[in-house]
């Protein structure tokens, strides 16, 4: 007889139910939210049981390689697809939502998600954190700003070394307000000094990292992006195809189709970590815009921006992380030309050309 599992996980209790391949109930129970404790109460199935699902959250990068290392058959399942298969229970508890787990992990009807490296899920802690100094940084800014506009004070297109100084210039005169305005620019000070502490570290990370240098060699990819797109990726040969990291980050179009009258074809589905798209989606835009020279990316996503700028630079973006992953799983470097025929004439070496056969 083979059971199976689900795992209700919150921060303080873990709702456990273990099923037989019938269905029945046979285990109900829970546990603090330990590694051990879990284990602990899954023993008497040990020999039996095939799967243990969780749903991915803020605890799965602990907790799913600590289950495995103590024999456990755990399974982390996309969000999405257990809010859908368990919409329909009437009373949403966590013993409900233990036992549709594991009714889950019973009949198969999951998709698989993946959990990333723990130096990922560190460099990901710094870019996060980084973007968090940012902006606090500018809500400050912007909040100060907006405070002086009471007494008609427009500060206007101030720069951000001149901003301190205009701001204690425009309050001398009132001494209250001069204070004020002196623990806000004091904060915002404290703020920038350990924003770009965090700066520093990621240009520092990226430089001493092989693979980020090669994907700084695309015109308009800069540290962040290249670490970006590193971290959520973690293992290129996770993906089979080049051209599903696309799909995988949201940038490829939603399809709606019924029957034979209705087929529309949507925006982009924004799937996965919203994170990358923003990288891309700048990188993309730098591209495009600011970059003057010329390569076959730039040339056909100009092609695109003649009809629509924005699903130009979206295009682009998607391109991008083909290419980005190519490259890392190929080995290969940056080497575009304005069309692929050159780049044979120019006697490019066979990655390359297979690199550039990837969006010419």
């Amino acid at each position: 007889m083979a059971h199976f599992a689900g795992l209700d996980i919150s921060i303080e209790e873990t709702a456990i139910c273990v099923v037989d391949d019938q269905g029945a109930v046979f285990l109900q129970v829970s546990v603090i939210t330990e590694p051990y404790a879990i284990a602990e109460a899954l023993a008497p199935f040990a020999e039996t049981l095939k799967r243990a699902g969780h749903e991915a959250g803020a605890l799965s990068p602990w907790l799913q390689p600590e289950l495995k290392a103590l024999g456990i058959p755990a399974v982390c399942l996309e969000t999405r697809n257990v809010r859908a298969a368990m919409s329909a229970q009437r009373n949403k508890t966590d013993a409900n939502d233990a036992l549709g787990l594991a009714h889950i992990m019973r009949t198969g009807w999951f998709k698989q998600a993946y959990v990333k490296s723990d130096a990922a899920y560190r460099l990901r802690l710094l870019l996060i954190q980084r973007r968090n100094l940012k902006r606090k940084f500018l809500d400050l800014e912007n909040s100060i700003r907006h405070s002086l506009k009471s007494f008609g004070i427009k500060l206007g297109k101030v720069g951000r070394g001149a901003f301190d100084r205009a701001v204690r210039d425009a309050c001398d005169d009132d001494a209250l307000t001069a204070e004020l305005m002196d623990c806000m620019l004091t904060a915002r000070a404290a703020l920038w000094k350990e924003y770009l502490k965090l700066h520093d570290l990621v240009v520092r990370w990226v430089a001493q990292d092989e693979v980020c240098r090669r994907f700084m060699a695309i015109p308009g990819v800069g540290p962040v992006t290249a670490m970006t797109f590193l971290t959520a990726v973690d293992d290129p040969t996770r993906f089979k195809r080049s051209r599903d990291v696309g799909a995988y980050f949201g940038l490829t179009s939603k399809r709606w189709q019924s029957g034979t009258s209705i087929d529309i074809q949507g925006r982009i589905s924004k799937a996965g970590d919203p994170d990358v798209r923003r990288a891309l989606y700048e990188a993309a835009s730098a591209m495009l815009t600011r970059y003057k020279g010329k390569t076959a990316l730039k040339t056909w996503g100009e092609k695109i921006a003649k009809r629509c700028h924005k699903k130009a630079v979206v295009a682009v973006a998607r391109k991008l992380a083909v290419v980005m992953h190519a490259m890392w799983r190929d080995g290969t470097c940056y080497a575009d030309r304005p069309d692929v025929d050159d780049a044979v004439r120019g006697a490019a070496t066979a990655k390359e050309i297979k690199l550039l056969g990837a969006y010419a």
